[in-house]
């Protein structure tokens, strides 16, 4: 009799914290609307790399020499690409460009990188004006990214992003400093 109240007043506890503590859900973007203009077209042009997350610091090591990238997103040759520009300037000051392919996946809102066949990007709206999460995922390792249309957005943004990406076990939290101008992006 004991052991069958205490588990009923455990469950009833658990139930009360996850009705306190429930993460807020993310809704995910869809990869093409009816019309094909919900994506990418809201998503092309100009965005600030502006912090990321992950189960551990070692899936955010590659950012750590980062103090701020800045990304333009075009539309690809054929319909299901993109072409995605980067220019990345160092705490040291240098300017570093990149630029890749992604491919759209039909019905999906997954993203594929042109020659890394094991790296998957999955879009997330975000509450914050002009931002947008992406969640990456490759061989050996996953981190959530926010991205906003300004360098500088909203401090709320980020602790909003930070709590999410907390609830879904991402303990590792990094945010670029962007204390430096952000490089031209190249026109090639």
């Amino acid at each position: 009799m004991f052991h069958q109240v205490w588990a009923a007043l455990l469950y009833l506890y658990g139930i009360l914290l996850n009705t306190i503590y429930q993460c807020p859900e993310h809704i995910q973007l869809t990869t093409l609307g009816m019309d094909g203009k919900e994506f990418p077209e809201p998503h092309l042009g100009q965005w600030y790399f502006i912090a990321g997350a992950a189960p551990t610091k070692d899936e955010l090591a590659t950012f750590d020499p980062v103090d701020n990238i800045v990304f333009n997103m075009a539309a690809g040759s054929t319909p299901m690409q993109l072409q995605l520009r980067a220019t990345i300037r160092t705490k040291t000051g240098l300017c570093v460009p990149r630029k890749w392919t992604y491919h759209l996946t039909e019905g999906s809102t997954d993203l594929r990188t042109e020659g890394r066949p094991d790296m998957k990007t999955e879009l997330f709206s975000s509450s914050c004006p002009g931002g947008i999460m992406l969640k990456e995922m490759g061989q050996g390792y996953q981190r959530f990214l926010l991205y906003n249309r300004s360098p500088h957005p909203p401090k709320h943004c980020v602790e909003e992003f930070q709590s999410l990406t907390s609830c879904l076990d991402s303990k590792a939290f990094l945010l670029t400093p962007r204390d430096q101008e952000a490089c031209e992006l190249s026109s090639n």
